[in-house]
């Protein structure tokens, strides 16, 4: 599917994902109902090329992550990894595990390394690398009649696309270890306790709250929310003092931009700020 908007266009050669320009947003479409999104390799492919298209876009301001129908994504597709264990020439290992890095990196990898904001909106099940890639945005919208799961443990793996990682920083170690392990189901409002999403809505109402927040954000500050997310990135790997530093750093690196400039006017004059992301 093709996205032209004032003269921006993309393709991500494959009708498996859709994006949608509506700037500063880019909303970008896991597009396989009858699977419930699971990841095939088309689709997998559409969206590394998605992402990395809207983070190379400066009329990207934010980038918003869903699924068709009543799914997010419901991980691998299980019934390909059937036929690619009974396929009788398999490649070899060392090339196996160079395309899931290749392909793990460009999603999940790519997403974490936005430097703009990302949303993930769940109108029904995020499960397996689906929910990882959910992990990866930096704020996840659910409606009501979604549930999370792991699932990697019910079809005999350990997981993949940083899932541990990223549920350790989000839930913490002890809840990731026991979504892990046991692969329950956790449904929308116990996500939100445990703080696996950041908000509950009707699923009537997902994709106009997803979609506002999605603009809000969009139309922000753009470097200093880049600077944000350095410090957000660093915080759980460098002591008080290193970051103490480093933010300052990129306060003092604000400072100059337009945006700030704008901000502090519009709050002078009571005005909302118009800002350009320079």
């Amino acid at each position: 599917m093709n996205t032209e908007t004032a003269g921006v266009s993309f393709d991500p050669e494959t009708d498996q994902v859709l994006v949608t320009l509506d700037a500063p947003v880019a909303t970008i479409t896991l597009n396989r109902p009858s699977a419930r999104n699971a990841l095939s390799p088309e689709l997998s492919t559409g969206l590394r090329r998605a992402i990395a298209w809207a983070a190379e876009t400066p009329e990207v301001g934010a980038v918003l992550l869903t699924g068709a129908g009543s799914a997010f994504c419901a991980g691998g597709d299980v019934k390909a990894m059937g036929q690619r264990n009974e396929a009788a020439e398999k490649p070899s290992v060392e090339s196996q595990f160079q395309e899931l890095r290749e392909r793990h990196h460009g999603i999940g990898g790519a997403l974490r390394a936005l430097r703009k904001p990302s949303i993930a909106a769940l109108p029904g099940p995020a499960a397996g690398a689906g929910l990882a890639i959910a992990l990866a945005c930096d704020i996840r919208i659910a409606a009501e009649s979604a549930f999370l799961t792991t699932g990697y443990a019910n079809i005999g793996l350990s997981g993949d696309y940083g899932i541990a990682w990223l549920l350790t920083r989000v839930v913490g170690p002890g809840r990731a270890r026991q979504l892990m392990l046991t692969s329950e189901r956790v449904g929308a409002d116990d996500a939100l306790a445990i703080g696996l999403v950041n908000q509950v809505v009707p699923a009537s109402e997902l994709a106009a709250e997803a979609g506002a927040l999605a603009r809000r954000l969009g139309n922000g500050p753009a470097v200093a929310y880049a600077y944000i997310k350095d410090n957000l990135d660093e915080a759980l790997t460098i002591d008080h003092a290193t970051a103490i530093d480093r933010e300052a750093d990129r306060l003092l690196k604000s400072r100059t931009t337009a945006d700030h400039r704008e901000a502090v006017a519009a709050f002078a004059e009571k005005r909302p700020p118009v800002f350009s992301g320079e």
